[in-house]
């Protein structure tokens, strides 16, 4: 199910294979992989276009229009005002961006957390978006009234005191990304276009914090939503479905949206198995099944669909979705699920992540990138790097990284690395410090928490990116963060995870496959003929169909989530329970990640 062609001028302004969004919901036979899973709210609750938004606004004297960075302002602002023309009604528009602290005052105020030169990682910034603005120009614009209508409109609008309605255009953090490799948007408070890996670093420790604190802050107050990601037909819904929509599924199951990107070492499998993707690519290496930070929700009203960002959800029902562990983890959905295809593709980089204390210091983040690697399919002489081996010397290890990346030379990375051979349903544990990499032709899940840019490189086997230049590499930070006493026949032992049975029925039966001690969450796994059920205990649970076609995930509420062969979907903590129906002719399994429970102090 592929979206109707794009206008040209979009095309030129995103850069990216992905679709945007259908208009329409498309039809899917049972099994197939679904790239746009949405959940129902009221019918004809979603309006497309400026016209349904502007029938929406009429009458009101005073609007408030808020959004996120990426949008298209100037255009959204053009069109909203014919439409409102068309109606008889002559805003008095004022711009937010007039009112930002100049570029060089945002700058200094911003370089604490950039990281310097450090081409990748920087410090979340722990401010708020009001930090940005001129106060005494903020202050101002609470007095600014028109006789019919006026509209403050842009970035922290809703900073603005005000009795009318209160409008938020959003755009998934996937579509920031897309215009951004366009060079079409910037970052907030810049007025030209970095190149995007550059903007992309700005976005994500700078201007993502502070705008997501400022959705948290005016969530309930939002009386109009808006998915900004067609810009010449936006969808517009009222605040009040939306947040009733959340509530719902923050007590059942429900997908993300999610989305692929190539890579160097992509592979084919992806590809292969999911046709409804676009093809004009050379490979899939990442499909973002669950990354909560930048997936978003979509929703359908029966003939119209929109996105919101998963922030929302979270923003709203934090307590509903983590249970027993919102307290620890307060807006950050904690698990992470994504597949990693190097079917007929190369192997990853050397790599690890940084350790609890590391990451903590050095970027302020609350925990750090421990993971693991489910195996769905892979090849009979398939492996992964994992662990060093038994003699390693870390001395010249580090020197060989460094020869290396001086003088462009191949390393023999099996004289120091650990390799595993891999089967179909092996679980592999990578906590941080763990040196690793999955080599060819494995189709990995990769169960993580959250954390997910702190990937220290080390050796990328000489290879080039898509764009044909290096990829950056961090010798120093890994070898900072590398525990060497992870190798030979501890990597067997500790490192690779040992199923044991808990339960068993007449047709089922259900599976631990312990995680390390420092990992926070654990990972189940049913196999089951006809259908299984399962208690929350206080924890969410994210489930991923690892055998069969399809299943249905039913909650107590009465919420059902269907559950096609390599989705993922997640179940509320306030769900108490559900069971999975199988509809495969062959048994199910379904992996089941979960937070462990909390420790008593």
């Amino acid at each position: 199910m592929a979206a109707p062609d794009m206008p040209q001028q979009l095309l030129r302004r995103r850069n990216t294979c992905q679709d945007l969004l259908p208009q329409t919901p498309g039809s899917l036979v049972a099994g197939d992989y679904n790239l746009f899973p949405a959940a129902p709210v009221p019918a004809n609750s979603i309006g497309r276009g400026f016209e349904a938004i502007a029938d929406r606004l009429a009458g009101s004297q005073a609007i408030r229009i808020d959004g996120f960075v990426g949008v298209f302002w100037e255009e959204f602002r053009d069109n909203l005002n014919s439409a409102l023309v068309a109606r008889g009604i002559s805003p008095q528009w004022v711009d937010m961006s007039q009112h930002l602290k100049s570029e060089a005052e945002i700058d200094r105020i911003a370089r604490y957390c950039l990281g310097g030169n450090d081409p990748l990682f920087g410090r979340r910034y722990e401010g708020e978006l009001l930090d940005l603005f001129d106060q005494q120009r903020l202050n101002k614009l609470s007095e600014v009234t028109d006789a019919q209508c006026t509209i403050i409109y842009g970035c922290g609008a809703g900073l603005v005191p005000g009795t009318g309605p209160l409008v938020y255009v959003d755009l998934p953090k996937s579509e920031v990304q897309f215009r951004s490799r366009a060079s079409s948007v910037s970052n907030l408070g810049i007025a030209s276009p970095a190149d995007p890996k550059s903007a992309y670093k700005r976005f994500y420790f700078f201007d993502w914090p502070m705008l997501n604190r400022h959705k948290a802050a005016i969530v309930r107050e939002v009386d109009w939503f808006i998915d900004e990601q067609r810009p010449d037909e936006p969808a517009v819904i009222a605040g009040k479905h939306l947040r009733e929509a959340f509530d719902r599924l923050s007590h059942g199951a429900f997908r993300v949206r999610p989305w692929f990107e190539p890579g160097p070492w992509g592979g084919q499998w992806i590809k292969k198995r999911v046709p409804n993707l676009p093809q004009e690519v050379p490979n899939y290496a990442w499909s973002f099944e669950l990354i909560s930070p930048e997936n978003g929700l979509l929703f359908c009203d029966g003939q119209q669909m929109l996105e919101a960002s998963f922030d929302w959800l979270m923003y709203l029902n934090s307590r509903e979705i983590l249970g027993d562990h919102e307290r620890r983890f307060g807006y950050d959905f904690p698990i992470r699920f994504n597949f990693l295809d190097t079917f007929d593709g190369g192997n990853l980089s050397v790599q690890c992540h940084p350790r609890p204390e590391y990451i903590q210091e050095h970027f302020g983040e609350p925990f750090t990138q421990d993971e693991c690697y489910y195996i769905i399919d892979c090849t009979p002489e398939s492996g992964v790097f994992l662990g060093f081996q038994e003699d390693i010397d870390p001395e010249e290890f580090g020197s060989a990284l460094k020869r290396s990346f001086a003088n462009g030379t191949e390393i023999d990375i099996p004289r120091f690395i650990n390799s595993e051979p891999t089967h179909k349903h092996d679980l592999f544990l990578i906590p941080g410090g763990t040196v690793h990499s999955s080599g060819v032709n494995n189709l990995v899940l990769e169960i993580s928490a959250t954390t997910y840019i702190f990937t220290f490189k080390m050796y990328d086997w000489q290879r080039m990116d898509l764009e044909g230049k290096p990829r950056p590499l961090n010798i120093d930070r890994a070898m900072e963060n590398l525990d060497f006493d992870r190798k030979g026949r501890r990597i067997a032992e500790e490192f690779v995870s040992h199923p044991v049975e808990l339960a068993s029925g007449d047709d089922w039966r259900l599976m631990h496959l312990p995680t390390h001690r420092e990992h926070f969450y654990d990972v189940h796994r049913f196999e089951f003929d006809t259908e299984i059920n399962c208690l929350m205990d206080g924890s969410p649970h994210v489930l991923s169909l690892v055998e069969g076609t399809h299943v249905t995930v039913e909650t107590n509420s009465g919420i059902q989530q269907q559950l096609n062969y390599a989705e993922t979907c997640v179940i509320s903590a306030a769900a108490q329970s559900y069971r999975i129906v199988n509809h495969s002719p062959q048994r199910a399994m379904v992996v089941k990640a979960f937070l462990k429970p909390l420790t008593s102090e």
